[in-house]
């Protein structure tokens, strides 16, 4: 790739978040220690939660926000059908049915219109709701939470777009207002970076505790409610030094000391990184009004959006051309661009379980929706060059 070649996102590395990383990588710990404590206490601070557990990565954050819900064998969760393949592929991996809602076709959020048609189709009770955080916009949870609510339904947040969003009036995503549970990606294309990383925010104590352990494989040491004590006690009763215990299956879903140091570094910086994003973003939306005849960005969701993408809604059939026409001529002037998300209910492996379903709101958002290049460390003038080469090559 040429070197002012433009990816649709990118991390932003600087010298203090590689120090930060060398000094856990010099000391005497790697993984388990301290530094994985500290960022989960100041993660829980910067979104407003009492607790925040961190893992390997936003799947498995996922996947242990599913199990801590209780899904299981028989249990249905309803998943928005635009987004990433994780947040279906969680609910299965506990064994239990995905029930796809469709989505507004302009942001392709849940809305309260389309989770009330989900739950009317749910062949049973719901036992969880996962509304996603898409872009960076945050979904009408208020109305959202009401809902899931009345039906009993445990509420499960995907914020892997939203640290950094704000909700209007008060509070953020992941604080607990409108979910049991929130789960984050520190991917390296999302707004923070650990490399992999991801983590979990509630206010339930217990369930934090819980998740603590399902990631290190459940593995009680220090008398943590031990059942098998002829095991666990020497001929006095104390307990042997070497003894651990598991009593339900967990996973090896660990994040290591120095993830956890960069993503503590990185989280110092996220003020800078959201600052940088939404001025990106007002960029673009004043330089394409004049425009809007041939392609449009997503209407604004109240609150504050972080932008972890910067979608424009584009009618390729009126203008002539196909989306990926398009997406190999920019790449070519060095643009880089993506299309989130292909709709879930369109994979095979949901289609041979599911069936054929129409949920013409994810279809229409899909066949419109292209990403932007949007990072802190674009050029001043990327913003500029993006949409030259957009209405140029749109004619």
């Amino acid at each position: 790739m040429p070197a002012d070649f433009l990816p649709y996102g990118r991390h932003s590395i600087d010298d203090d978040d590689i120090a930060a990383v060398v000094e856990v990588l010099r000391g005497p710990v790697l993984t388990g220690g301290p530094k994985v404590a500290e960022f989960e206490r100041a993660f829980a601070a910067c979104v407003g939660a009492a607790e925040a557990v961190a893992c390997s990565n936003g799947t498995t954050a996922l996947h242990l926000a599913c199990i801590a819900a209780g899904l299981g064998e028989g249990d249905r969760a309803i998943v928005p059908a635009v987004t990433f393949l994780s947040t279906a592929n969680a609910v299965r991996m506990c064994g239990a049915e995905v029930v796809f809602a469709d989505v507004d076709p302009d942001t392709g959020l849940l809305t309260p219109a389309s989770l009330r048609a989900a739950l009317a189709s749910a062949d049973g009770s719901v036992k969880a709701v996962l509304p996603v955080h898409l872009n960076g916009q945050i979904a009408d949870m208020e109305e959202i939470a009401a809902i899931a609510r009345q039906a009993g339904a445990t509420i499960i947040t995907d914020c892997a777009h939203a640290i950094g969003a704000e909700y209007e009036g008060r509070g953020a995503p992941g604080d607990g207002q409108w979910e049991d549970i929130a789960c984050f990606s520190l991917h390296p294309v999302k707004t923070i970076a650990m490399g992999e990383g991801g983590m979990v925010t509630t206010n339930d104590t217990a369930v934090a505790a819980r998740l603590r352990r399902l990631r290190g494989h459940d593995m009680r040491r220090g008398e943590e409610g031990w059942s098998a004590t002829d095991l666990a006690l020497d001929e006095g009763g104390e307990a042997n030094p070497w003894f651990y215990e598991m009593q339900e299956l967990g996973y090896n879903y660990r994040a290591t000391d120095f993830q956890c140091a960069l993503g503590l570094s990185q989280l110092g910086k996220l003020d800078r990184f959201i600052k940088a994003r939404r001025a990106i973003a007002n960029r673009y939306d004043d330089l394409l009004k004049p425009h809007d005849n041939l392609l449009r960005p997503i209407p604004r969701m109240p609150g504050l959006s972080a932008w972890h993408l910067y979608p424009v809604l584009i009618d390729y059939e009126a203008l002539g051309t196909t989306r990926a026409r398009l997406m190999r001529a920019l790449a070519e002037e060095g643009i880089g661009t993506q299309v989130h998300y292909i709709p879930l209910h369109w994979q095979p492996y949901y289609r041979a379980r599911y069936g054929t379903q129409d949920l013409p709101g994810a279809a229409a958002y899909y066949h419109r929706v292209l990403s932007l290049p949007i990072f802190p460390a674009m050029p001043r003038d990327a913003p500029e060059r993006v949409v030259e080469a957009l209405v140029r090559l749109l004619g």
